[in-house]
Formats: structure tokens, sequence, C-alpha cells
């Protein structure tokens, strides 16, 4: 490739600086065809001399565009060839693994390529797998999580260098994290790289093509023209901060002599329930994350005939429950007077009637119904099979055990959701989630009700 080009020695600064692989490692890196993996092949490649690294490439066919895919293949292995690096190829049934699994072909994709990268750095003693993740990837995956409510961990992104999710001996490196697609796409038009377009790129059915091609450009013309550069500085405040959260969950939870639990910070307060539940196997999720860290001695479900409990010195433990079913409480209210309050459970309620025409603030813990839609008698309970329910904004109702799905609420934790309907079965709240369409105030609506609710 002549003399070393100046992106090379970009690439070549963060990996040095960062300390991402060692002198004479072999490196397994994963080329799909597209610009992005056979730039980073290239550039490190022309890096590989002076480390005496020893690159093997690794291609994984998803079998996903037919012909097309086996032209990717094709690309691939004789770009290795020719630059004289082993050459490993895999192959997978996406769509079947994804049938059988009843998960996204996105996520039946990287399971299988992961599992087939790892397999390949096992069989080749590899500890380093370079992946071309690049800036405009991290911008995207940070949208895409925040549009998901992630928090601190999920929002900072990928990292430079971290374990397999098959093999945690084995490294997923990212050489490229910090270099816009602009640039690689540049590198390879100046050294005249072949690569490969993947049509499924520019097709709007996937929510981060969704993102790259009309939120971001949109957020990019009329918002801010420096959002990758704003983002990526974002995301690294995020994960440092979060490091350090994590850093004082861990010193407190290692301490002989422990500072009060209610006394932390409340991020190291759910850092530490976090860690103890991550500790005993269990799925973390914010919802139960703050179940346990807001309340003491409250059981929250974790899984049919189990839950978890923390104690007031802030200790988490596991025991066991009747399995949770459709039964539940089901208990008749009526919002009589001007204000009253209840209890349902270990849920706390309050309401007011008021009139106004002035739409009320939104507050955590607080909704505003048409007191006329629903009505002065209704039926606190808990999901039922079967619910249906028409959340505001939506055309048309759906399968409430569909709506828990897409909003990712533990398929356990959703038993203990408080539910709210009118008289006669309409669903007009859930609890933590949208309030119903039909319920909403607008310009008919004569006196409002105004709904508080808390955990105890």
């Amino acid at each position: 490739m002549g003399d070393v080009h100046p992106f090379v020695g970009t690439v070549g600064q963060s990996v040095a600086q960062r300390r991402l692989f060692r002198r004479g490692e072999r490196i397994l890196v994963a080329v799909s065809g597209g610009v992005d993996s056979m730039v980073l092949l290239h550039a490190l490649h022309s890096l590989a001399g002076a480390p005496g690294w020893k690159l093997v490439v690794a291609h994984f066919n998803h079998q996903l565009r037919g012909r097309a895919s086996v032209a990717d293949e094709a690309l691939v292995r004789r770009t290795a060839q020719r630059l004289g690096c082993p050459f490993v190829a895999g192959r997978g049934d996406v769509r079947a693994q994804a049938s059988l699994e009843k998960i996204s072909t996105e996520m039946a994709a990287r399971a299988l390529r992961h599992e087939f990268l790892a397999r390949v750095a096992r069989e080749h003693k590899i500890r380093s797998i370079a992946l071309a993740h690049h800036a405009d990837d991290q911008v995207e995956l940070f949208f895409l999580r925040l549009l998901r409510g992630a928090g601190s961990d999920g929002l900072a992104g990928m990292k430079w260098r971290a374990p397999s999710p098959v093999d945690q001996t084995i490294f997923l490196v990212r050489p490229l994290l910090d270099q816009p697609r602009a640039e690689l796409e540049a590198f390879a038009a100046a050294e005249k790289i072949a690569f490969r377009h993947d049509a499924s790129n520019a097709s709007l059915d996937f929510q981060r093509n969704c993102l790259r091609h009309e939120l971001l450009p949109m957020l990019r013309k009329h918002y801010q023209p420096g959002l990758t550069q704003t983002t990526l500085r974002l995301m690294e405040v995020l994960g440092a901060e979060g490091e350090l959260a994590a850093a004082q969950a861990s010193a407190w939870l290692a301490a002989k002599r422990r500072a009060d639990f209610s006394h932390l910070p409340v991020a190291v307060q759910r850092r530490v329930v976090q860690t103890q539940l991550q500790a005993l196997g269990v799925e973390v999720d914010f919802a139960r994350v703050e179940a346990l860290r807001l309340t003491a001695d409250q059981p929250v479900t974790i899984a049919p005939g189990r839950h978890a409990r923390r104690d007031e010195q802030g200790r988490v433990d596991i025991q066991s429950q009747a399995s949770a079913g459709f039964e539940g409480r089901d208990e008749s209210l009526v919002l009589g007077g001007a204000a009253g309050a209840a209890c349902f459970g270990p849920v706390q309620l309050e309401w007011a009637r008021s009139t106004g025409k002035k739409l009320p603030p939104r507050r955590a813990g607080c909704e505003w119904f048409d007191a006329g839609k629903v009505g002065a008698r209704i039926r606190l309970r808990h999901w039922r099979r079967g619910d249906r329910f028409q959340p505001i904004g939506f055309p048309h109702a759906v399968k409430l055990q569909d709506w828990f799905t897409n909003q990712k609420i533990p398929r356990d934790f959703r038993h203990e959701l408080a539910v709210a309907t009118t008289a006669a079965g309409e669903i007009f709240w859930v609890e933590g989630q949208r309030i119903g369409e039909r319920f909403k105030l607008d310009k008919r609506t004569v006196q409002r009700l105004k709904w508080r609710w808390r955990r105890l």
C-alpha cells in the first residue's frame, strides 16, 4: 500500500494509546465485506509489521441475502488470500434460529455470529477479536438505547475492549471506535479498497436504519451539526460516571462497616441492588431495581415461585413464594367526595377532583384523567389473561401482554402492577405505563381527576 495513509496512522495511535493488542499477538479480524470491516482489515494489515501481529480473517455468512451473501464471502476470501492471511468461513441459518428461540432476526444473527467468532478464536488460540464498529455505530446505538430507556451503562455504548458475550477469556476489540463512517469511506476510496454494499442497510423496516436515514440526519440539519462529537462526549461522561457509581457500590458491599444504605447517593443505591441481583443470577431491570431500592422488606417477584427482598441494611436475598398467576387482587373503589386515598396492596393511591382549562404539568407518579369518563366507581386489580388496553396516542387497543413485552417489563413483575378499570371493565390506567386514550383530558372535559400513586 506504499506510504502509510494518515488514516492508518490515526488508527495506530488509538491502538497504541489504549493498548488494544500485544506485540506479536494473533488477532482474529471479523470481516463482513462491508466498507467498515474491509477498511479495518487493510488498516491492521498495514500496521501489523512493526508489532509483529498475525492476522486471521473470519467471515460469517448469515444466509439472509441469497447470492449477495455468497458474493460477500467470496470477496473476503479473495482479499484475505491476497493479503496472505489465513481465512475461516462459517454459516448459520439465522431465520431458523430466530424462529426457534422466538427472537428477532437481528438478535439471532448476533448470537450465531459471536458463537462462531469465539469458536474460531479458541481453535486458533487467539485472545482478541477485532470488530469494525465505528463512531457512527456508537451514535446510533446511543439513540437506540435512549429510546428504550437504558441507564448509564447502556448509554455509554460499546467499549474499546470488552469480553466476548460467549467466552469471557476472549476479548472483543474495536480499533475504529472513534472514526466516523465518512473517514472510512474516504480511506477506502483513496486506497481503492473493494467492498460490498448490504442492501438491507437501506431498509426502513429496521429501527437502526430509521435512525440512520431519518432521525439523525434531521437532528444534524436542524438542531446540532456536530451531533456525532457531542453524543460521543456525552457517552464518555456517562461511562465514567457509571464506572464511579459501580466502584463506590462495590466498595460499600466489600466494607466490614457500612454506611447506612438510605444515606448513599441514589445512583450508588441502584448499583448496590443491581450488583447483588447480578451476582444472584437475576435479570436486571430498572423497575425491579427501583422496587427493591425504594422499599425494604417488600418482596419483588423475579421468577415463578421466587422473589427478591432487600433488608434495611441493603442486603438482597432470594426467597420462595407462591407462583404468580392471573388471579390476583380485585377490589371495588368509590371515588367519593372531592378527594380521597386508598391502598391496593403495596400501592398507595390518592385522588382529587378539580376544574380548569390549563393543561397540568407532567410529574412522576401522577396522571390526569377526564373524571366524567372514568366514573365514580372503579375497580382495582392485576393483569388478567386477554386484557386489552388502548394507550394514549394509539389508534386502537392492544393486548396488555404485548404492551408489556414491547416495554420490556419482566414477565413476572407484570403480575404485580396495579390496573384500574371503569365499572364497565375498560382499563384506563396501568401502573407506571401510559394512560388510556379515551380517558385523556380534552376540550370537552368538565371535571378533572388527579391520580397519584406510589409503592409503599
